[in-house]
């Protein structure tokens, strides 16, 4: 594209999606600077600062992103689509909530399933459109480097923080009247050193794979292994350096939403037009009623909660109670998404 076609905003920025993706690596590696330094002078940020940061971002950074994705991707399909799309949902969420009322543990690990999911394979996706994936070109390589990038948000906050993230998992399971059971409850400093054993032999599997495969193809190291060599340290670099709490809740806002969004912009790219949609009026409608969705699984999640604020603070429960109902909807968005828009490969997840 010429630069006296482009649109406005592409000959401010050049590439936005690029300028996104840039800006994900910056805030990630400025957080963990920052606080690797604030630890080093023995300076610890407040439980409660935390959960206010870990709130504004979810809430105000980042379901934005879920709504705008719903309206994307719905301007540009029929009805039918639509309604299929709309009912899964619905019926997804429905089985999602019922399940933590009468099992919150095994809900509660299908939900952490559903993060590691969630920022693995998104990121994947990124990846092969504006990072490059030719240093993994098997099956199990990908899949490596998604459970590699999207364990960084679960498995390194367990390891790094662990106190902190076992508290916050009673409280969560405190919403149901759930409590942690087996190695988790009785040992959890054996069950995290073994998880972050585990991990760290895959991120060195992923990373090693990927360079002998550069060396055999190129007869170097290749760009692509690069970029991903770097951005897998960066994360886990975060996630050990950033306080648990801060570092969830502006992982989502600051790289998933900026990434997905930069992916999106090179979808839109490649498949500019399509031979059926909606109107924007309609489009606008659909965004509107899926708010009113939203805040009505909200409601009836703290309906059937016995213990919507898990008998804590506000702000620890709203934390709590919160994390759970971004679980709930963002389940149906990995699973609906990815089943019923594979061709765009973009996760519709807020």
């Amino acid at each position: 594209m010429s630069m006296s076609t482009a649109s406005p905003v592409r000959r401010l920025l050049g590439e936005p999606e690029r300028t996104a993706i840039g800006a994900s690596r910056a805030a990630l590696l400025l957080l963990a600077v920052g606080f690797g330094a604030l630890s080093a002078a023995g300076t610890d940020l407040s439980l409660r600062t935390q959960m206010i940061a870990y709130l504004v971002g979810m809430v105000a950074l980042n379901l934005p992103h879920g709504g705008y994705e719903h309206f994307s991707n719905l301007r540009r399909r029929g009805l039918p689509f639509g309604a299929r799309y709309v009912a899964l949902y619905l019926g997804f969420v429905a089985s999602f909530v019922a399940l933590f009322v009468v099992a919150p543990l095994p809900a509660l690990a299908l939900a952490f399933g559903t993060a590691v999911a969630k920022g693995g394979h998104g990121d994947l996706r990124v990846m092969d459109a504006l990072v490059g994936t030719d240093h993994l070109p098997t099956r199990p390589q990908r899949g490596l480097a998604a459970l590699v990038r999207g364990g960084a948000v679960m498995v390194v906050p367990a390891v790094f923080w662990t106190e902190t993230y076992y508290s916050f998992t009673g409280i969560m399971l405190g919403v149901f009247d759930g409590q942690l059971a087996g190695p988790a409850a009785s040992n959890p400093e054996g069950v995290t050193t073994a998880l972050g054993a585990a991990f760290g032999l895959g991120v060195l599997a992923h990373l090693g794979g990927g360079l002998a495969t550069s060396l055999r193809s190129t007869g170097g190291v290749s760009r692509s292994w690069l970029l991903d060599a770097a951005e897998t340290l960066l994360l886990v670099a975060y996630f050990a350096l950033v306080p648990v709490v801060v570092a969830i809740g502006l992982y989502f806002p600051l790289w998933y939403s900026l990434r997905q969004s930069a992916r999106s912009m090179v979808v839109e790219q490649e498949q500019p037009d399509r031979t059926e949609g909606v109107s924007l009026v309609v489009a606008w409608g659909v965004l509107v009623v899926g708010a009113l969705v939203t805040a009505s699984v909200a409601t009836a999640l703290w309906t059937v909660a016995p213990n919507p604020l898990a008998g804590g603070s506000l702000l620890s429960g709203a934390v709590a109670f919160y994390t759970i109902f971004v679980c709930v909807i963002a389940m149906p968005h990995v699973v609906v998404g990815e089943w019923l828009d594979f061709g765009r490969g973009i996760w519709y997840v807020p």
